[in-house]
């Protein structure tokens, strides 16, 4: 079964009266497993399509399948919950709760899905540990370096191991050493788990890690290769 399959998927935004085709009868089918990349310049379409196979936005037209189910249909109760259960999210802008801690940052989904405490702290200080943030649970956002509170968000969108991670820009505000300690962190947790990525990036060096790179350009797939990742 795959992990996403989108289907005739359309997506139109207006600026005044300029009609600007976000999505543009775009059809894609990726794996389970797999470690995709969505590339292309800016208004190019990656966020959107990453937006409709994430139950964020609803598609003008078309299917939306993850795992089996279709879920463009679906209510916005019914969609909060498929995110909270089987959708973790990476944004370019961390999205850490700044009055929390690290560590209850990581709690945070589990205590919305209803994990016991002790069940909690557990998994998040493991969490932290697998991320490489062994030690510092009881730091606040505002005392972590970019790349320390871009793991921590990692860490919190895995913590209870959804089957699809989505990542929107993921290494923009980092520099080139804690983007390459990022991706390399989300090759092994896509190896050993079997997790899959999508990230959506105009970042050449992000997509070096990818074993599939689609490009997008004014809504539309242009290209879609397989690569083989050293």
């Amino acid at each position: 079964m795959a992990a996403v399959r989108c289907i005739d998927l359309c997506r139109t935004y207006y600026q005044g009266d300029q009609a600007i085709k976000a999505l543009d009868h775009v059809n894609l089918e990726i794996e389970e497993g797999g470690f995709v990349c969505l590339s292309a310049p800016s208004g190019g379409g990656k966020t959107t399509l990453l937006n409709a196979i994430g139950g964020l936005d609803r598609p003008d037209k078309g299917e939306v399948w993850i795992a089996g189910q279709r879920i463009d249909k679906l209510s916005k109760g019914e969609l909060a919950k498929l995110r909270l259960h089987q959708i973790g999210f990476v944004f370019q802008a961390f999205n850490l709760i700044p009055v929390l801690t690290a560590r209850e940052n990581v709690e945070f989904v589990m205590q919305i899905q209803g994990v016991p405490a002790d069940k909690r702290a557990e998994q998040s200080k493991a969490m932290l540990e697998e991320v490489g943030l062994q030690g510092l649970g009881d730091r606040r956002p505002a005392d972590m370096s970019g790349g320390q509170q871009q793991r921590v968000a990692v860490a919190r969108a895995i913590v209870s191991r959804p089957a699809l991670v989505l990542a929107d820009e993921p290494t923009a505000n980092l520099d080139s050493r804690n983007a390459d300690e990022l991706m390399e962190l989300f090759v092994e947790l896509n190896q050993h788990h079997n997790t899959t990525f999508i990230i959506a990036t105009h970042d050449q060096r992000v997509m070096a890690y990818a074993k599939r790179v689609i490009g997008m350009l004014d809504g539309r797939i242009v290209d879609d290769s397989q690569q083989q990742v050293a």
